[in-house]
């Protein structure tokens, strides 16, 4: 009995010797953690641009949703009550708007018409009145000889030189002349006068050019009106359509946040959509477990919730900073008092399949070291 007994006490001391053995070569050549979790970059928090009654929410927690599915609507009486004033006032501007374009486009006809006129008749008018001033130089002219002439005549009469009907002739055409000279000169009074007039339409016709100007700056200050009232009814369309959440993937709801009939403000959460298809492991591991890691190492992955079912994966990334470094309260080394504590650095790692896998599922991880 006592050699027996020493036997078995030699075995158990080889068995565990043999179990230390193995579990310090497994954890040399093996990183292992337990701080794993199953996680999904495709986690969406679904809200609403605007604030509004909820009137229609489709989904409930868990069931499937495809990409572009209509989730949920607000209520959008009031922006569709908005869009319709906004369209009326932009019409009846537009009308407003073409009404002064029609008018400035016959005012401003008829004033270069007008112009045109007044201009052609300026110079006819300037060319009559040299036309008759020339005339009259002429006919002075003329008046002079005819003056001297009938001196002479009437010396000549006198002296019985000449018959009294010649004088009377060349007196009559002294008349004549005379008096043709200060019709002239009257012609030539009223053809100055209506060139003074026309001058004065033309001064006029190009006052009334303002009001052409006056018109177009209201056209101007219109179709601002109307570029800014487009712009209105944009960002109230733009609210129209935020009233209605499309699901971003396809994918399931993992949370819904409301009820229909609540009244909720612009970003507050609506659902919570996960693609459950998209999943990897992340595992904190500790800095001193990081010898020998590196992406591209093969891992073994046993998942508690499936009694420890294993699966294979791959490291994919090792984050270059450390879990604390964004901690919202740092430590604070200022005073000198420091007591130094393990690190923990994520690693992400993809996985070969993800069958019976659901976020947030703990796990242990083995990756294998590279020598």
């Amino acid at each position: 009995m006592k050699k027996f007994g020493t036997l078995f006490i030699v075995l158990l001391i080889l068995l565990f010797a043999y179990m230390g053995f193995n579990y310090l070569s497994y954890r040399s050549t093996n990183a292992v953690s337990d701080a794993a979790f199953v996680k999904s970059d495709s986690i969406f928090m679904l809200s609403f641009k605007v604030n509004g009654k909820i009137k229609m929410i489709e989904k409930n927690e868990g069931q499937s949703v495809k990409k572009g599915e209509i989730l949920a609507k607000i209520d959008d009486i009031d922006f569709q009550n908005a869009k319709k004033q906004i369209i009326n006032t932009i019409k009846a501007t537009i009308k407003n708007k073409e009404a002064l374009e029609a008018k400035l486009q016959r005012v401003s006809s008829e004033l270069n018409l007008n112009e045109k006129i007044a201009k052609n008749n300026i110079a006819s008018y300037k060319q009559k009145i040299e036309a008759i001033k020339l005339s009259i130089k002429a006919n002075s002219t003329k008046l002079k000889k005819l003056n001297k002439d009938t001196k002479r005549y009437k010396r000549m009469l006198k002296q019985k030189l000449i018959a009294k009907n010649l004088y009377e002739k060349i007196s009559t055409a002294k008349n004549s002349l005379k008096d043709m000279i200060e019709s002239q000169k009257k012609e030539l009074n009223a053809t100055e006068l209506n060139l003074k007039n026309i001058k004065n339409a033309l001064t006029l016709s190009t006052i009334k050019k303002s009001q052409t100007t006056e018109i177009q700056k209201s056209i101007e200050s219109l179709a601002l009106k109307i570029k800014s009232m487009n712009n209105q009814l944009q960002e109230v369309q733009n609210k129209i359509d935020y009233c209605i959440l499309y699901s971003p993937i396809d994918g399931k709801i993992a949370k819904k946040f409301i009820n229909k009939g609540s009244v909720i403000k612009a970003g507050y959460p609506i659902y919570s959509i996960v693609n459950p298809k998209a999943l990897h492991v992340e595992v904190l591991l500790s800095e001193k477990k990081l010898k020998g890691v590196q992406v591209g190492d093969d891992v073994n992955i046993k998942i508690d919730a499936l009694d420890n079912r294993e699966f294979k994966g791959k490291v994919q990334s090792i984050l270059p900073t450390s879990a604390s470094t964004f901690s919202l309260i740092p430590r604070d080394i200022a005073s000198g008092e420091f007591t130094k504590l393990d690190q923990r650095f994520v690693v992400r790692i993809t996985l070969d399949k993800i069958d019976g896998l659901l976020i947030g599922m703990s796990a242990n991880i083995a990756i294998k070291r590279r020598k």
